[in-house]
């Protein structure tokens, strides 16, 4: 049986079944799960060309089309029965009617799981090098008054970034943004980061977003007076002078090793 200790690390998705048949073999997806903060991001394949995008103003509708069918969330893995349910405290996604909740177990050198309220399975493989040092923050931007999430485990992290406001449960992304009046509603919509990325030499660059222009960007992350500080990336954060703005997080709880001895790494 699988227990919440066994779960630290990176997962990586190789399959996604349907009990209608549907089988999904090409969708990238990641997950890392700190000691009970976690973040995933799943990115589907045909991603259009992002070059020279630099915000939502240089979105073309292609992109924005490709954007709206990502996949990405964050929150708290609890224990269930015997299940383990993931709470989504962010989500790319206007929230489901149903609790994402599943069964998880070893089987064929894999981790497997399956549906409690919605019948599929998904085969699961870690990444054992990423694994320690393993811990998160649990977030909320002091300014922008947006939840925020940060989860690192051996040389990777990834961060979580909300939207200020949530999207109506039930809705498609797509839909939404297709009935969008103005560009402005569509930024709102698509306002929501979930980063990937790998640390080395004290950069913490990031490798895969749902903005993609975050890529190759650095966080640099910070701490100070028990707030957490971050760079702040897309094109409108900047001050007088072009310098990058910072963003400033109150830290409402931390889990795991401490992050202070990773910023100095």
């Amino acid at each position: 049986m699988i227990t919440m200790d066994a779960l630290p690390g990176l997962w990586r998705r190789s399959l996604l079944a349907w009990a209608d048949g549907r089988r999904d073999t090409t969708t990238q997806v990641h997950w890392l799960q700190g000691p009970s903060l976690y973040a995933d991001l799943r990115q589907p394949e045909a991603r259009p060309s992002f070059a020279g995008v630099t915000g939502f103003d240089d979105l073309d509708t292609a992109q924005i089309a490709w954007m709206a069918r990502q996949e990405a969330f964050a929150g708290r893995l609890a224990p269930a029965g015997q299940f383990f349910e993931w709470h989504r405290a962010i989500d790319f996604q206007p929230p489901a009617a149903l609790p994402d909740a599943g069964r998880l177990w070893l089987e064929d050198g894999m981790m497997k799981e399956e549906g409690r309220d919605l019948p599929y399975l998904e085969h699961w493989h870690h990444d054992s090098g990423a694994s320690t040092p393993c811990g998160a923050l649990l977030l909320h931007e002091a300014q922008g008054d947006r939840p925020g999430l940060l989860v690192w485990a051996g040389n990777l992290f990834m961060m979580a970034r909300g939207r200020k406001e949530a999207l109506p449960t039930g809705a498609c992304l797509g839909d939404l943004i297709r009935a969008a009046p103005d560009i402005a509603t569509t930024r709102a919509l698509l306002d929501c980061e979930i980063s990937l990325g790998v640390r080395h030499d004290g950069q913490w660059t990031i490798t895969a977003s749902t903005l993609p222009w975050q890529e190759g960007r650095v966080l640099a992350p910070g701490l100070s007076g028990g707030q957490l500080t971050t760079r702040a990336m897309d094109a409108r954060s900047m001050d007088e002078r072009g310098a990058r703005c910072q963003r400033i997080w109150t830290i409402r709880e931390h889990e795991g090793d401490p992050l202070s001895p990773l910023l100095r790494a």
